[in-house]
């Protein structure tokens, strides 16, 4: 698979601008009303939050946060004791919160599709990277934590 030269952050920004305009030019139906839209807010907060505790753990082991990049560390504690991919987690939280806040139904259809993306462009060629350099200790980790969560 060709690695793509697209960070995530961009896709997430696509996804992001695809909601909403999603959101303004075919709402379907407004599904999600005032006030109960603000719980939204809930989920972006702990997609941001999880994002911060992930890029944290990364940093401490000394090792890239960039996709790609050769790991100098398998980091399998703080966010990573959870999911073996918090930040794409945090990610996908990030577009729940926004759907649920723009209430409508259409921009529900971006979060499965931004989860297929990042999977198939990121996640299948990160982990076949981590099993190549780690080899056990890697199909330990895998063995006992989650994908997704």
């Amino acid at each position: 698979m060709k690695r793509s030269p697209i960070l995530p952050p961009t896709y997430l920004g696509a996804a992001i601008a695809t909601m909403v305009a999603l959101h303004l030019l075919f709402p379907v139906k407004r599904v999600i009303p005032f006030p109960w839209n603000l719980l939204g807010l809930l989920s972006l907060a702990l997609g941001v939050v999880l994002n911060i505790m992930a890029d944290r753990d990364l940093r401490d082991a000394k090792t890239t946060v960039k996709p790609f990049q050769e790991s100098e560390a398998l980091v399998m504690t703080g966010a990573y004791r959870a999911s073996r991919n918090p930040m794409y987690l945090g990610f996908v939280l990030i577009l729940l919160g926004l759907a649920i806040l723009l209430g409508s139904l259409s921009p529900f259809l971006a979060i499965p599709v931004f989860a297929v993306v990042m999977d198939r462009v990121f996640i299948v060629a990160e982990e076949g990277m981590l099993a190549a350099q780690f080899e056990g200790a890697w199909q330990d980790y895998k063995a006992t934590v989650r994908r997704w969560l």
